[in-house]
C-alpha cells in the first residue's frame, strides 16, 4: 500500500525546498509573470455576456475561446494541426490589452495605432518571464497576429466566432448599440474562412438571420 512506504525525505527537507524556491530568481519572474496576467481581468470588453448581465473581460473572453479548440476541432480546415497549440495561442493573444487596452472592432479610428500599442505591450509583457518562457510566448502572439499558419487561421476563426456568437444570442445588444451594419460584421467575420470553411458558412446564416430578426442593420 502507498501508505506504508516509508518517507526517505531528509528531515525538514519540505522546508529547505520551499526556502530555496522562494530564493530562485527564476520562480520570482514566474510568480511576476502570473501577478501581472491578473490585470486581464479588469480589461473590459464591449461583449456582451450572453444573459446580457454586463460586458464580459479579456480574461474571460480567453478562457472561453481557448475551451471552443476542443470543442469545434472537428470544424477546422486541417484536422492534422497542432490544437494544443491553437490552445495556447488564445491563452496568450489578448495579454497585450493589459497595457493596450481593448480596441472596439468596429472603432476605425482606435484601430489605427492598435498594432503599434499592442507590440509594445508585447516587448514589455512577455520580457519579465524569463527569456526561455518569453520567448516561445512571444512567438505565440506573433504567429497569432500573422495568420500564416493552419494554427494561427483556426485561433483568429475562433477569436472572431466567440463574440459574434454572443451578438446573435444577446439580439444583437452590441451592434444595435453601435449601430453595426451586416457589411461590417461580414467583412470582420472574414477571417473564420480562412480557418474552418465549415464555421464560415454557419457565419454567413447566422447573420442573414440576424438581420431578418431585426438584431443587425442591412
Amino acid at each position: 500500500m502507498l501508505q506504508d512506504l516509508p518517507d526517505r525525505r531528509p528531515p525538514g527537507d519540505e522546508l529547505n525546498r520551499t526556502v530555496v524556491l522562494s530564493q530562485s530568481r527564476r520562480f520570482k519572474k514566474q510568480v511576476e509573470f502570473i501577478l501581472e496576467i491578473d490585470k486581464l481581468k479588469h480589461i473590459l470588453r464591449q461583449t456582451p455576456l450572453v444573459d446580457g448581465s454586463r460586458r464580459e473581460n479579456s480574461a474571460e473572453h480567453s478562457w472561453h475561446i481557448a475551451l471552443m479548440v476542443p470543442l469545434l476541432s472537428e470544424y477546422a480546415d486541417d484536422p492534422k494541426m497542432d490544437f494544443s497549440r491553437v490552445m495556447k495561442m488564445l491563452l496568450v493573444h489578448d495579454l497585450v490589452e493589459i497595457d493596450a487596452g481593448d480596441t472596439y472592432c468596429y472603432d476605425d479610428e482606435g484601430r489605427r495605432d492598435k498594432l503599434q500599442r499592442e507590440e509594445s505591450a508585447a516587448d514589455r509583457i512577455f520580457a519579465i518571464l524569463p527569456p526561455d518562457l518569453a520567448q516561445p510566448m512571444r512567438a505565440l502572439w506573433d504567429e497569432f497576429e500573422a495568420r500564416k499558419t493552419p494554427e494561427s487561421r483556426f485561433a483568429n476563426a475562433l477569436d472572431r466566432l466567440q463574440p459574434f456568437l454572443h451578438n446573435c444570442f444577446t439580439r444583437g445588444q452590441s451592434w444595435r448599440q453601435h449601430g453595426v451594419k451586416s457589411s461590417q460584421v461580414v467583412s470582420r467575420m472574414r477571417p473564420v474562412k480562412d480557418g474552418s470553411e465549415q464555421l464560415w458558412k454557419y457565419t454567413l446564416e447566422m447573420i442573414e438571420e440576424a438581420v431578418k430578426k431585426g438584431y443587425l442593420a442591412r
